[in-house]
C-alpha cells in the first residue's frame, strides 16, 4: 500500500510537471499581473519597470500646501518632496509569480490567474531630507516669538504691559507629520498638511511684576567734557537698554541691546580707543554706557558673565571699575539675573549730561548689610617721551594731537560691612592698561621749500608743542589767503554785497566734532 501512495506522487508531479510550461531567465511577466491598473502582462522586468516609474512620476507636479500658523503656507510639489516609488520589490515578485516556490504551489497560482488577475499596489515614498530642509527654509517666517511680560516706569510708578504667547514651528515634528501623511494617506491628489507647531508661554505675570520696586543698585557718571556726537551717542545707549525687563537665569549682553553701532540706529562719529590710539568711530562714547551699567549691576549683586577693560585708562571711574564693549575685538559687557525675581533696567541722562543706571527689583538682602567696591592700583607706568608722525597726505598746517596716557595695573575688590564692620573683602577683576605718549601728526605735503624745511625742522624737536605753533602759524595764513582770495573772487563776481533774502539761511549740518587733545574717548 505504501508503495503506490509514493508512485502516485511521483506520477502526478511528473503529470504536473510536463502541464507546465518551460521558463528560461528573462522571460516575460506572466498574463494578467497587474500593478495597481497597469497591465504588466508579457512584459519584461524592465519594462514593467519603466511603466511603473513613469506612473509614479506622472504625479510629481501634483500641488501640497503646507499650513504654518495664521494664513502662512508653504506651497511645494511632490516631485520637490523627493517623491519616489516606495515599493520595487513588487517587481520582482510579479516576475516570479508562478515560478518561485514548490512546483504544486506554482502551478496552483497559475491556474488561479486564469480566473481572477493578480494585482500589486504601488506605493509612493519620499525623501525625509528634503522634506526637513523645505521647512527649515521657509516655515521660520512665520514663528512668533514669545513675549514676555515687562515693565515700564513711568512718574506714577511701574505699569506691567502683558505678554504674549509665541508659536513655533516645530522642523522635526513637522517633517514626520508630513511624511507619514504623504507615505500612508497620501492618495496622489492634491493635498493640505498641517505642519506641527509648539506654543511658547510668555514669561511673567502682572501679580509677579508688582513686586519689583525696590532699588538693588544704582550709579551716576558724567560726560559734561563730551562734545555734541559723544553726548548724543551716550544719551543713543542709555536709551536702548532704558526699560528691559529681565527675568530669573536671563543673561543681558550689553552689545547686543545697543548694537548695530550705525547712523540708522542713532549714532554718530565720536572718539574712541582702537589698538592704543584715540580714533574717530560710530558710536564712540558707548562703552560710558557700559561701565555705567557695570557698576549698578555690581552694587546690585547680580553675576557678571564677561568684562573686559578698556586698551587705555578712562576718566569717568576708577582704574578697574570700567566695561568695554567693541564689535572690532568681540569685547562685551554680560550679565545674568541671578535673583528669584525679575529685575528692570533704568536708564537716565540729564541736560547737564549726567547718566545713571539703576536697576529695580525685590530686595532680600539685610538691611544692615553693605556693598562697596575698591579700586587697587598695582602700578602706574609712564608714558614715553612726546611721538611725532609726518602725514605726507595731509597739507602743511595739518596737526592732530592726542594726549599722554599713563598705563595702569590695576585691580577691583569686592567689600561687604555688616553694621559697618567688614565682614569679607573679594577681588572681583584684574586689569591692564596700555601706556601711550602724547603725540601729534603732522601735515608735511606742500609744494613751498621754506614751508616744508620749516615744518620739518619743528618736527625734528621731538616737541608737540612746537609741531603745533608752527603748524597752527602755516595753517592761519592759509586760512587768511583763502578768505581773501574767497572775498576777491566775490567782488570779481559782482556778489561782494550780499543778496537780499541773505537772512534765510539754511540750518547747519551736524558734524561730529574732530578728536582733540583730553577728549574723552569711550
Amino acid at each position: 500500500m505504501k508503495k503506490w501512495s509514493v508512485a502516485f506522487t511521483v506520477m502526478m508531479t511528473v503529470m504536473f510537471t510536463a502541464a507546465m510550461p518551460v521558463h528560461a531567465k528573462g522571460d516575460k511577466i506572466e498574463s494578467g499581473i497587474y500593478a495597481n491598473d497597469m497591465d504588466l502582462s508579457g512584459m519584461t522586468v524592465e519594462e514593467a519597470r519603466q511603466m511603473i516609474e513613469s506612473y509614479v512620476e506622472s504625479y510629481g507636479n501634483t500641488q501640497i500646501t503646507l499650513h504654518a500658523v495664521d494664513e502662512g503656507t508653504i506651497a511645494t510639489t511632490a516631485a520637490e518632496l523627493g517623491l519616489k516609488w516606495g515599493n520595487e520589490e513588487i517587481l520582482e515578485e510579479a516576475a516570479g509569480f508562478g515560478r518561485d516556490g514548490d512546483i504544486l504551489q506554482c502551478y496552483k497560482k497559475l491556474k488561479d490567474l486564469e480566473y481572477q488577475n493578480k494585482i500589486y499596489e504601488v506605493s509612493f515614498d519620499f525623501d525625509k531630507n528634503k522634506i526637513r530642509t523645505l521647512i527649515e527654509e521657509n516655515a521660520g517666517q512665520y514663528d512668533q516669538e514669545a513675549v514676555n511680560a515687562s515693565l515700564v516706569k513711568t512718574e506714577a510708578g511701574f505699569q506691567v504691559t502683558e505678554g504674549q504667547p509665541g508659536i513655533v514651528i516645530d522642523t522635526a515634528a513637522s517633517t514626520e507629520e508630513v511624511y507619514e501623511y504623504l507615505v500612508n494617506e497620501w492618495s496622489g491628489a492634491a493635498c493640505d498638511i498641517d505642519l506641527a507647531v509648539t506654543v511658547a508661554e510668555p514669561m511673567g505675570t502682572a501679580e509677579e511684576l508688582a513686586k519689583v520696586k525696590d532699588v538693588l543698585g544704582t550709579f551716576t557718571t558724567s560726560y559734561s567734557s563730551s562734545g555734541g556726537a559723544r553726548s548724543a551717542n551716550v544719551a543713543n545707549g542709555c536709551n536702548l537698554i532704558n526699560g528691559i525687563t529681565l527675568y530669573p537665569g536671563e543673561e543681558f549682553s550689553c552689545y547686543e541691546a545697543v548694537a548695530p553701532f550705525s547712523e540708522a540706529n542713532g549714532y554718530y562719529m565720536a572718539a574712541s580707543y582702537l589698538s592704543g590710539q584715540v580714533v574717530d568711530s560710530l558710536g564712540g562714547g558707548i562703552c560710558q554706557v557700559s561701565t555705567t551699567l557695570y557698576n549698578a549691576v555690581l552694587l546690585s549683586e547680580l553675576e557678571v558673565t564677561e568684562r573686559y577693560n578698556h586698551s587705555m585708562i578712562v576718566t569717568y571711574v576708577d582704574p578697574s571699575a570700567d566695561a568695554a564693549i567693541a564689535e572690532s575685538s568681540g569685547k562685551d559687557f554680560k550679565f545674568k539675573n541671578n535673583m528669584e525675581y525679575p529685575i528692570y533696567i533704568e536708564g537716565v541722562t540729564t541736560p547737564d549730561k549726567q547718566l545713571t543706571f539703576t536697576i529695580y527689583g525685590v530686595e532680600t538682602r539685610d538691611s544692615n548689610r553693605e556693598v562697596t567696591y575698591e579700586s587697587v592700583v598695582l602700578e602706574r607706568i609712564p608714558p614715553d617721551t612726546e611721538v611725532i608722525y609726518t602725514d605726507a597726505s595731509r597739507p602743511v598746517g595739518y596737526c592732530s594731537v592726542q594726549s599722554a596716557h599713563i598705563g595702569y595695573k590695576a585691580q577691583l575688590w569686592k567689600v561687604v560691612r555688616e553694621n559697618g564692620v567688614e565682614v569679607s573683602r573679594e577681588q572681583i577683576n584684574s586689569s591692564s592698561y596700555m601706556k601711550a605718549p602724547r603725540s601729534a601728526t603732522v601735515g608735511i605735503a606742500t609744494e613751498d621749500e621754506g614751508a616744508y624745511n620749516a615744518i620739518m625742522a619743528a618736527v625734528a624737536t621731538n616737541s608737540v608743542d612746537q609741531v603745533k605753533a608752527v603748524a597752527g602759524a602755516y595753517k592761519a595764513a592759509a586760512d587768511a589767503a583763502a578768505a581773501e582770495a574767497a572775498a576777491a573772487q566775490a567782488a570779481a563776481e559782482g556778489q561782494a554785497q550780499p543778496p537780499a533774502d541773505a537772512g534765510a539761511q539754511p540750518a547747519p549740518e551736524v558734524q561730529p566734532p574732530q578728536p582733540q587733545e583730553g577728549t574723552p574717548a569711550q
